[in-house]
């Protein structure tokens, strides 16, 4: 795990310089105090271990959610190999793309969009923000994010820098460990669990240019969502949507620096997503 990081941080290397660089400028990172220049977001104090990392993602297993639809399966993992009889322990996993902290890639939903290994290196290393939608959430589990939310966040925090990636915060987390609250189905089998307004999705990628949108619940369209108009939009625009994102309660509101890490699945709509959140 430690040299698979330690890769991914040098191929971002360059470009966190070069975010950090404009973060600055932007007002995305605060001035820094002479106390705290030991940790500016620069490569070098990033592998010193001098900066706070914080891990979006859930360990895979066979509890991990999934889009409930057909020939969609659970996480499997089977030992191939032991230590005992062959001197290796290695196994072998089966999973859908779309299971788990997983990143839906631009031609999930709309046709001659990239896939998963055709989204730029470059594309994957943004400042991130974070919208809080727990209050209105808690009241209503259909919840849409809406362009109310964007103007409240950026009254509150700064324009959402261009080139960002928008997560949300509805607290749906706090279900993860527990499969059919997190789907919250009815008695007619509907989903019920926030996502994004097509408003919303529309403003964040045609005024604010973001790189993707992301939260923590089974999609970026909301649960009821027949005619998926969020996958489409983000698609259409060449975009990824970021799906189960862990631990978000734990980043602040901006300042910080997202690494996202999907498995390069050649022609796949997308795959399982390690995701880095890189704070001063």
């Amino acid at each position: 795990m430690r040299r698979w990081l330690l890769c991914l941080l040098a191929l971002g290397g360059g470009m966190l310089v070069n975010l950090t660089l404009e973060l600055r400028g932007s007002g995305q990172f605060p001035a820094a105090r002479a106390a705290d220049a030991a940790v500016e977001p620069t490569l070098a104090n990033l592998a010193a271990g001098k900066l706070r990392i914080v891990d979006l993602a859930w360990p895979l297993n066979p509890q991990s959610a999934y889009w409930p639809g057909d020939n969609y399966k659970p996480f499997e993992l089977h030992t191939i190999a032991t230590i005992e009889k062959d001197g290796v322990l290695s196994k072998a996993f089966s999973s859908p793309e779309h299971l788990g902290t997983h990143l839906d890639a631009p031609n999930h939903f709309e046709p001659g969009q990239p896939s998963v290994d055709q989204i730029p290196a470059e594309q994957l290393f943004a400042p991130g923000v974070v919208l809080d939608v727990r209050g209105p959430v808690s009241a209503d589990p259909d919840y849409r994010v809406g362009l109310d939310d964007i103007h409240k966040f950026e009254a509150a925090h700064g324009q959402i820098p261009q080139g960002a990636v928008v997560l949300t915060l509805t607290g749906w987390g706090q279900f993860w460990n527990n499969p059919t609250r997190y789907q919250n189905k009815d008695v007619m089998s509907r989903l019920h669990f926030p996502g994004y307004s097509a408003e919303a999705i529309q403003f964040l990628i045609n005024e604010r240019q973001v790189r993707g949108v992301g939260l923590d619940t089974m999609s970026v369209d909301y649960g009821l969502s027949r005619d998926f108009v969020v996958h489409h939009l983000l698609g259409k625009a060449g975009r990824y949507g970021l799906e189960n994102v862990a631990n978000l309660d734990k980043l602040p509101p901006r300042g910080f620096t997202l690494f996202i890490a999907p498995m390069k699945i050649e022609t796949g709509s997308g795959g399982p997503t390690r995701i880095f959140a890189v704070l001063p």
